[in-house]
């Protein structure tokens, strides 16, 4: 599967390029103290535990964003899984070169491939093929490009990219208009220009009831936000499959399977698949 079919590798080179800046600053004093110029090394890529691996080619833009000439070989593809011991890569190339893209070749690396794992995790967990795992914005300022890429590397599907991708009206939004009967009657009135994709919260039933009775020609989904098993199982029934449904808030690895059999919800959102995972344990370790 191309997971890298719409990623913009422009964006990435200008964010790793930060990063970059950001650690190596001045200069990497250690190595240039104590490591000549010409020097050549090998490295091997070390997975520490089990997962799903992701972000390789953003390990591998690292490096090619440094010192081009840095040759690397993987036996490992995205979304593969790993264990504990696997030998992932093989790097070779100027000492210098290879130790000033360690750092950050890694954090991308093992934050991506936590996300992956974790949200892999899930989806197993669900064990509903029907209804998709999606992120939310809850992600890490300036990392989001890469932390959603990992979330499709473990299975998972992408919710919008940022708030100006897609029309989703929150709580807050509902309030300062006024409440979700008045916020509909300014979205019937400016529906004709609008073409992004609209998706509205709803906090209980009575909301919902609403949404059903005045947008079904706006609205496109709704996000059950703190509902109940119970609720869920009777907004489905009240939506009978006008909208799409999209369940949210609080939902994780305890809880998620409990949705496996409901019929009619198409999406689980989860902020925890980017906001709470731990990332996975991989070493470069040079070899002599």
């Amino acid at each position: 599967m191309n997971y890298y079919k719409n990623f913009d590798f422009r964006k990435a080179s200008e964010l790793i390029e930060l990063a970059l800046k950001e650690d190596i600053g001045k200069g990497d004093l250690t190595t240039e103290l104590l490591i000549s110029s010409n020097s050549h090394s090998k490295a091997a890529l070390l997975v520490k535990e089990n997962g799903i691996i992701a972000g390789l080619e953003i390990f591998k833009l690292v490096f090619e964003i440094i010192d081009k000439e840095i040759k690397i070989t993987f036996t490992k593809k995205d979304g593969n899984t790993v264990r504990t011991g696997d030998v992932i890569g093989k790097l070779s190339g100027n000492t210098r070169n290879l130790l000033k893209g360690e750092r950050i070749s890694l954090n991308l690396l093992q934050r991506m491939s936590g996300i992956a794992t974790f949200t892999n995790f899930l989806i197993s967990k669900l064990k509903n093929k029907n209804i998709k795992i999606i992120d939310t914005r809850k992600t890490t300022p300036n990392l989001r490009i890469f932390e959603k890429l990992a979330v499709l590397i473990g299975g998972g599907a992408n919710h919008r990219f940022g708030l100006y991708d897609m029309i989703l009206i929150k709580d807050n939004h509902i309030d300062a208009n006024g409440g979700i009967s008045r916020t509909l009657d300014i979205l019937a009135g400016k529906k004709i220009n609008i073409r992004e994709k609209i998706e509205i919260e709803v906090k209980n039933l009575d909301q919902l009831k609403m949404v059903i009775s005045k947008g079904e020609k706006i609205i496109e989904r709704v996000m059950l936000d703190n509902f109940s098993i119970g609720d869920v199982k009777k907004a489905v029934s009240l939506n009978d499959n006008l909208f799409e449904i999209e369940i949210s808030g609080g939902i994780d690895e305890k809880n998620i399977s409990k949705y496996q059999n409901i019929r009619g919800i198409d999406y689980i959102s989860a902020g925890s698949i980017t906001h709470s995972v731990n990332s996975m344990d991989i070493s470069l370790n040079f070899i002599t």
